[in-house]
């Protein structure tokens, strides 16, 4: 897989945050924003406000849908997400990053600047035939999205959470024939 850092560090920080919708919502503060900012290096304009906040919340489920979606689906949503927005890509080199895309100028909001940058790295995994890397998570109880970057593609939960439920049910009704 030869996909630029920028495409894995932003798929990355999508499914992290499509999937703080999922069960216990893991986004419902400004603070919580602030360590997801800084975890990602997601953007340089902020507010750090409430309505801030609301509306990164409101992107998960566009994120979520596109991160689900099966190749020809993604592309449609992709095409769609870049025209509403009036994307114009532009190569930009910034702090530790080398030459990459921006798809919206520095002073678009965070929201649109999420939506924007996922889909821009969407456009590599679709055109590499790589969206057998994303999924849905295998336990039946979740609906997390699944980002598999390993060699052996065998990441199949979306969380530690997710794998250890399933391990000690498997355990479990292994016991229980045994």
């Amino acid at each position: 897989m030869s996909l630029a850092n920028d495409t894995t560090t932003t798929l990355q920080a999508a499914v992290v945050l499509a999937n703080s919708a999922i069960g216990v919502d893991g986004l419902t503060s400004v603070d919580q924003l602030d360590e997801w900012y800084a975890e990602y290096l997601h953007t340089e304009r902020r507010s750090a406000t409430a309505d801030e906040l609301e509306a990164v919340r409101a992107v998960r489920p566009i994120l979520h849908d596109l991160l689900g979606a099966d190749r020809d689906r993604a592309a449609q949503l992709v095409n769609e997400l870049l025209a509403e927005s009036g994307t114009v890509p532009q190569l930009v080199r910034h702090d530790d990053w080398d030459w990459h895309l921006h798809g919206v100028s520095p002073d678009a909001g965070p929201a649109t600047r999420i939506i924007v940058d996922t889909a821009m790295a969407m456009i590599d995994f679709i055109r590499e035939d790589e969206m057998s890397r994303l999924g849905i998570c295998a336990d039946e109880a979740c609906t997390g999205i699944v980002l598999d970057l390993s060699r052996n593609r065998s990441r199949r939960f979306c969380s530690t959470a997710c794998g250890n439920r399933n391990a000690v049910a498997a355990y479990r009704a292994r016991q229980a024939r045994g």
